[in-house]
């Protein structure tokens, strides 16, 4: 039996509701396809130490979340116009902002 996938506009619309609740900012920077699209995190904390999180398939066979890349503070271009390009080459991609102190810990709340 296949196991089941929780849609991804119910991850999204969780996290952000669990992230306000700690008083923390969320937002959709790119929305994707609502059901079996994928889930991207943008983690920071007012502009600084962030970091991009992408599910990538384990050894075991589970999907988790990994930093793919952490913006430079002297290049932060580099990193926006990285996030950029990755929500045009993949429409079902979602994009999601969190801002606030410690956010990376509510990335790994996220069912895999």
């Amino acid at each position: 039996m296949e196991d089941a996938r929780l849609p991804t506009h119910l991850e999204v619309s969780g996290l952000i509701r669990i992230v306000q609740a700690a008083g923390g900012f969320a937002t959709v920077l790119h929305k994707g396809e609502r059901d079996a699209g994928t889930l991207a995190v943008l983690t920071t904390q007012s502009g600084k130490n962030t970091m991009l999180w992408e599910r990538m398939p384990q050894l075991d066979g589970s999907r988790r979340f990994v930093c793919t890349r952490m913006q430079d503070p002297e290049k932060k271009h580099e990193f926006d116009d990285y996030v950029r390009r990755r929500g045009e080459q993949d429409p079902d991609l979602w994009i999601l902002e969190l801002d606030g102190p410690e956010m990376e810990r509510f990335v790994e709340m996220v069912p895999r």
